[in-house]
């Protein structure tokens, strides 16, 4: 959230614009006016008796005027008391008190007068008082004794002060007594009980009266009170009681509201406007009543309605004639009500409307001095002139009363003079001064000149030109030295001569020039604007959740005007940052250290410059575990439950979402802590279940979204009493260890579990579908037992029951064992294999007899392994391979068999002791497969036609090889492939020499074997033919030629003179035809490039195979080539922007321009033509 405010702009810019309109108002005070009151006393005024008394009066004018007072009406001569003294250059006196003088000897109403040539003006009416705080009377109090329930009242009557002093009730230690719906303070003063009760029995209720005036208190003698109750009442004072008194008297009972205040059922109050409007009503009643307002036909003034003292007191501030009516209190009990109806009516003394101001005016003109009024009654106005009722002022012919106005016309000097208004009815007056004065001035401005204003883009801007002249001066704003008059709605002129400028912009600063005239002349005045950028948070500080004891940063990153330096300031919850070192305020960011719970709060950023201010706000919870749960109670026990419960902790900013309950056993594991259950975070209570048998303690965990709490402090134990087991041991069975035994198990139970001392377990047994009894025994706390004895592998039904000194558990359910397994018996028969391809087999069996397994059936295992290839006829190592089958299945896959390959197999039956015997072994083989790809394939022996191939025989022939396949094809200097050429081999044959291949060239060969199933997968190689050593010696011996170097600089030379003549040429507006003299004058060495397929001269064509023209440049691929020669790379396809890997794959993008084109380097035996390197040196 960020927030901004401008110096000079809102409410700044207002209270700046009204103080300027005022001064618009003023005389200098160099030119001659009539008397202005700047300061007086209050029209009520209360002064301490101990101090001096100083009553103000102060004014200005031209001449300064003289004072004079009056008192009581009359002249107060004040030269005649040494007590009394006026200030020098003012009108204020001061009465000598401290020095003998009595306050009450000055008492009296006061009016100071200032006079000077031009006129009078008269001060308000000043009532001095001096503060009084009188003792209390003496006066004999009875103790006040009350029957419990009945209504009392207190009464205070505090002495008459000046001002009315502040009542409060206290004890003797000074302390207040606690007041209540039942007991409280009425607005005059005393003390209400709507119903008495024994505790306020007391021999000290003292009403005080503070007196702030003179800072003194008084005290009322204490008031002693004390409630009997109705069988005290008979017991102690029976014997000073009639008959009828004490048998008459009722117990305390309850009784229906009567008012105690105010009496009767209306009531009528008067109030001012602008004043607080206090209505009360205080009710007995028991139960103690409950008060309610409403204003009958209307509503209560919302905003300034205010319940006080319990209700009972009706607050309205600020009250206006429409807050007259009927307002009704209502007391109510269970009961009954009763109610109080108070008529309001507000009343006025006089408030201005128009208020008369002062009047400036040039001989011969004309004006008015208005003075309204409003009031209730309605105020009478009356006009005074210097002080004097204008009925019985000298006469002047420029001007006429007319009610509230006075009409000045064809003033002249004489006129000039001060004018009191006085607007009263019976609740007061008001009394106002206006002067008016006549005066012949030309304009003056009096804002100094060229004065700097500085605001902020887009708010206002208020250029000020106080001015003053007689008659009223014109004024007129221009910009800049030699600008037009300013107009239109982007401009406020205002008659103070203000320009307001209401959304200033960049373009806005510069030059302003006021101009100020009137009939008697002319003056200007310039004044500076400046518009600044406005200061923004770019970044503000964001909400942020951290753990306790972490680190936290706000960020605040400001953008503000280059010429206004910006202070930034952080605040916590609106004060400073603590005195903490943990706090590091950077320059644009705020960091806490170590964070804790006290540095939760809101964080302001604020920016402040000389012109405005912006703040951006951010708020950090601190979060962490919660602190553990307290208090933890036990109720409610019973034998196998209770109830928990506890007062959470602290919750630390991060909602409790749930309580864990543990518990530990004190009985059979003190000091182990086991999960009982969890309840939702709202949740304070639980019921629990209990087991017999158990010293039970609690606790309690809180959690939260950052963790768990510390465990609670335990709660008292509580040992629930023994009783016979609930439940049997878990997870019984019976499996036999050896082929003639049967051994049972059992999870035993837990100590809480077994309800009690003595735990003991009986074991039973039957042999399962033969009608045998239960064998049964009695073990101790353990968990196993072996029966001994047994057939092999048979069904036993079994049961385990749990006891304890107090009884047996419930019967247990059975559960079915066997007694132990032995070995199979017989092998699987029938064993038949099927062989569906040369790497897999599907093997069948016929399933043993049941009764031969002896034992839990799990399956079969197949076990297989490799004779010999069928290739090579050659044995090895046995690796026998298994895979098993699980259950009765009677077939299997047998994956990953080796191809032309002869294998055996059998097959066994497992149960839970063992494998039986194996199936007779079972012979197979697999048929002939593709073979693998040849060992290797070597390339030697490369001269200019021929190259020698060796390999050797594939890995896995899988099978009889019928032969090789051998394909290859030339590849040229762009990577493009040739014809693919295909031969057979023998399969006897080992290597093979190629004859017949062009010279210097690149081929690429693929390479596999053959069985009579197909082909195997393929090797690759590549290989390069030599070229013709003579062919590449005369090469380099031209291009190491002195002639053809110097040839090479000469044409690089004329090269140089031609540009330079073009140049010159062209500079003259000259036309230079290169082409045609290139042409012309062709060097038969130096022809240009063909631009469609980027090669030099002449060569010969891949399809006709003509050879070089003599002269002719080397082709392209930058290779000398023979002239008797027609084999080129060019022959094997053109245009071909692309390169492969040898495996084909795509591998660049190469330019179409062959020249361009780098040599292969390594790869090629060419050797660089000298016409290629002139071409590289050009």
């Amino acid at each position: 959230m960020m927030k901004k405010k401008s110096i000079f702009a809102s409410k700044a810019s207002l209270v700046l614009f009204l103080c300027q309109m005022i001064s618009a108002l003023d005389v200098p005070l160099d030119l001659s006016q009539p008397p202005t009151i700047t300061r007086q006393s209050p029209k009520d005024y209360i002064v301490d008796p101990r101090e001096n008394i100083v009553i103000q009066c102060e004014a200005k004018g031209k001449p300064p005027p003289s004072f004079s007072w009056t008192r009581n009406g009359t002249h107060f001569d004040i030269d005649k008391d040494a007590q009394v003294t006026m200030k020098p250059n003012s009108g204020t006196l001061v009465i000598n008190i401290m020095n003998g003088g009595k306050a009450e000897a000055y008492e009296g109403v006061y009016q100071c007068t200032a006079r000077n040539e031009r006129g009078a003006a008269i001060s308000n009416n000043i009532v001095i008082r001096p503060s009084r705080s009188p003792l209390w009377t003496k006066e004999k109090l009875e103790p006040n004794q009350v029957r419990e329930g009945d209504s009392l009242v207190l009464h205070c009557r505090p002495p008459v002060g000046l001002p009315p002093p502040i009542i409060f009730w206290m004890d003797n230690a000074f302390q207040r007594l606690p007041q209540s719906e039942r007991v409280s303070q009425g607005l005059n003063g005393d003390l209400y009980f709507s119903n008495v009760q024994p505790e306020d029995t007391r021999e000290d209720y003292i009403c005080y009266a503070r007196f702030n005036h003179t800072q003194t208190i008084q005290q009322k003698q204490p008031i002693s009170v004390k409630v009997f109750s109705m069988d005290s009442l008979n017991d102690t004072i029976a014997a000073n009681l009639s008959d009828t008194d004490i048998y008459g008297a009722k117990p305390v009972t309850e009784r229906q509201p009567v008012l105690l205040t105010p009496t009767g059922s209306t009531s009528t109050k008067v109030e001012l406007r602008g004043n607080v409007l206090l209505l009360e009503c205080i009710a007995a009643g028991l139960p103690t009543p409950v008060i309610r307002w409403i204003k009958e036909g209307g509503e209560l003034p919302a905003n300034r309605t205010f319940f006080e003292n319990f209700k009972k007191t009706l607050k309205i501030i600020d009250v206006s004639e429409a807050d007259s009516g009927n307002y009704k209190c209502i007391a109510r009990n269970i009961l009954g009500s009763t109610h109080h109806v108070i008529s309001v009516t507000v009343k006025a003394a006089p408030y201005w409307i128009t208020a008369p101001r002062n009047l400036v005016l040039s001989p011969g003109e004309d004006g008015t001095l208005i003075c309204r009024a409003n009031g209730n009654p309605k105020p009478n106005i009356s006009w005074l002139a210097n002080g004097v009722p204008i009925a019985i002022a000298p006469e002047d012919p420029s001007r006429k009363v007319d009610g509230d106005t006075i009409i000045f016309s064809h003033v002249q000097e004489r006129s000039s003079a001060v004018y009191q208004c006085n607007a009263s009815n019976e609740y007061g007056y008001l009394l106002a001064n206006a002067f008016v004065n006549v005066l012949a001035e030309p304009p003056r401005i009096l804002t100094p000149a060229n004065k700097l204003y500085q605001v902020i883009a887009d708010s206002p801007a208020l250029l000020d030109c106080a001015y003053f002249g007689s008659p009223k001066p014109e004024i007129e704003w221009f910009k800049g030295v030699k600008g037009s008059i300013l107009r239109g709605n982007e401009y406020v002129f205002h008659d103070n001569g203000t320009l307001e400028i209401p959304v200033a912009q960049k373009d806005s600063t510069g030059t302003y020039t006021c101009v100020a005239r009137n009939e008697l002349g002319k003056i200007q005045n310039e004044v500076q604007l400046e518009v600044k950028d406005p200061t923004m948070i770019i970044k503000q500080p964001e909400y942020k959740v951290i753990q306790r004891y972490g680190q936290v940063s706000f960020e605040c990153i400001i953008k503000h005007d280059s010429t206004l330096l910006p202070t930034v300031i952080w605040l916590k919850d609106n004060g400073e940052l603590p005195d903490d070192e943990r706090f590091l305020v950077g320059k644009d960011n705020l960091t806490i250290m170590n964070v804790t719970d006290k540095d939760d709060g809101t964080y302001i950023c604020i920016v402040n410059t000389t012109l405005d201010s912006v703040s951006a706000s951010a708020v950090l919870t601190v979060v962490a575990r919660p602190n553990p749960p307290f208090d933890l109670e036990l109720t409610g026990q019973l034998e196998r439950s209770v109830e928990l419960s506890w007062i959470p902790g602290d919750e630390n900013n991060s909602p409790i979402t749930n309580f864990v309950i543990e518990y530990e056993d004190g009985l059979h594991e003190p000091g182990v802590w086991h999960y009982q259950t969890e309840v939702p975070g709202t949740q304070t209570t639980v019921q629990l279940k209990l087991s017999p048998y158990v010293n039970y303690s609690f606790r309690v965990i809180a959690v939260n979204e950052i963790g768990r709490s510390q465990p609670s402090e335990p709660s008292e134990q509580y040992l629930t009493k023994s009783a016979n087991p609930d439940e049997n041991p878990s997870n019984v069975q019976g499996i036999g260890s050896e082929p003639d035994n049967l051994v049972i198990t059992w999870e035993s139970l837990k100590g809480f579990q077994s309800n009690g001392p003595g735990l003991q377990y009986k074991v039973s047994w039957r042999q399962k579908d033969v009608d045998d009894e239960w064998t049964s025994v009695i073990v101790a706390n353990v968990s196993k037992y072996i029966v001994s004895g047994t057939p092999t592998f048979v069904p036993y039904e079994i049961k385990v029951q749990a006891l304890n000194d107090l009884g047996y558990a419930p019967e247990p359910s059975e559960v079915i064992g066997h007694s132990g397994e032995d070995l199979p018996m017989v092998a699987p028969g029938n064993v038949q294999v099927h062989v569906i391809n040369s790497t897999l087999a599907k093997v069948h069996w016929d399933p043993v007899p049941l009764k031969t397994v002896r034992g839990h059936l799990q399956g079969y295992k197949v076990y297989y392994w490799k004779v010999q290839s069928l290739s090579r006829r050659s044995r090895r190592h046995v690796e026998k391979k298994i895979l098993t089958f699980r259950g009765n299945k009677t077939f299997g896959m047998l994956p990953g068999l080796e191809p032309y390959s002869s294998y055996k197999l059998n097959v066994r039956v497992v149960n839970g002791k063992g494998e039986g015997p194996a199936s007779p072994d079972k012979v197979f083989k697999t048929p002939e497969g593709v073979p693998s790809s040849p060992s290797f394939l070597k390339i030697t022996n490369p001269t200019l036609d021929s190259l020698t191939l060796e390999w050797g025989s594939p890995t896995h022939p899988n099978g009889v090889l019928t032969s090789y396949i051998l394909k290859f094809q030339p590849i040229n200097n762009t990577h493009e492939l040739g014809p693919l050429v295909e031969i057979r081999i023998p399969a006897n044959e080992s290597s093979l020499i190629l004859k017949n291949l062009n010279y210097s060239t690149r081929y690429k060969f693929y390479f596999n074997a053959q069985t009579s199933v197909g082909s195997g997968s393929q090797i690759t190689e590549e290989a390069v033919t030599i070229m013709d050593e003579a062919m590449a010696s005369r090469q380099v011996d031209i291009a190491t030629q002195g002639w053809f170097i110097g040839l090479m600089c000469a044409v690089a030379l004329l090269i140089l003179i031609l540009l330079i003549v073009c140049f010159i040429r062209r500079n003259k507006g000259g036309k230079y035809p290169v082409k045609e003299k290139e042409d012309a004058h062709a060097d038969p060495e130096i022809q240009p490039m063909k631009e469609d397929d980027g090669t030099f001269g002449e060569y010969s064509d891949a399809e006709d195979h003509k050879p070089l023209k003599k002269g002719s440049r080397t082709p392209s691929d930058r290779t000398v080539k023979k002239e008797d020669s027609d084999d080129s790379l060019v022959d094997y396809g053109e245009g071909v922007n692309g390169q492969f890997n040898e495996d084909g794959s795509f591998i660049g993008q190469y330019s179409g321009k062959k020249e361009k084109e780098p040599a292969e380097g390594n790869e090629s035996s060419e050797a660089p033509s000298p016409v290629n390197a002139m071409n590289s040196f050009v």
